[in-house]
């Protein structure tokens, strides 16, 4: 699926660029992504649109002026590695409070626990791809790049 994810990050250049679900699937396998694979991608992709609806529509409402405190089941899912890097992206003001919760959202919708720093940091990509939102280009590196160099698909 993160192989799908990076894929639509390199191809569209805005989530509004992307066609539809059964067009894109369709390009999807032509590409030579497996049935399987783009099943799950679709749906996580899915799930972040009605998450950021829903993550945008209490945020009109909400005041984000408190402190994250993390579940232990979301501890256990992010591991303390993950969490450090979402609060990287915190302080560093790429990721604002509600997409802070959106990018929670989506990384425990993966179900493989714990999230390994790459999954995260491509999730993160994602999330802000699909909110348009303009990435520094030191932390876009960041974001771009896992020990060994920069993120395959």
């Amino acid at each position: 699926m993160f192989d799908i994810l990076v894929y639509l990050f390199e191809t569209y250049y805005t989530p509004q660029a992307c066609p539809k679900a059964d067009v894109l699937a369709h390009k999807l396998a032509a590409a030579g992504f497996e049935h399987e694979e783009i099943d799950e991608a679709l749906s996580w992709l899915h799930g972040l649109a009605e998450t950021t609806e829903q993550c945008i529509e209490l945020a009109t409402t909400a005041h984000d002026q408190g402190h994250r405190v993390y579940t232990s089941d979301e501890y256990h899912s992010l591991g303390q590695e993950g969490i450090g890097f979402i609060t990287f992206l915190e302080n560093t003001g790429a990721l604002p409070p509600v997409l802070r919760e959106i990018l929670i959202d989506r990384a425990l919708a993966v179900n493989d626990y714990p999230i390994t720093i790459n999954q995260l940091k491509i999730i993160a990509l994602m999330v802000l791809w699909s909110q348009q939102v303009d990435i520094d280009h030191l932390l876009f590196e960041e974001l771009l790049t896992d020990d060994h160099g920069r993120l395959s698909h």
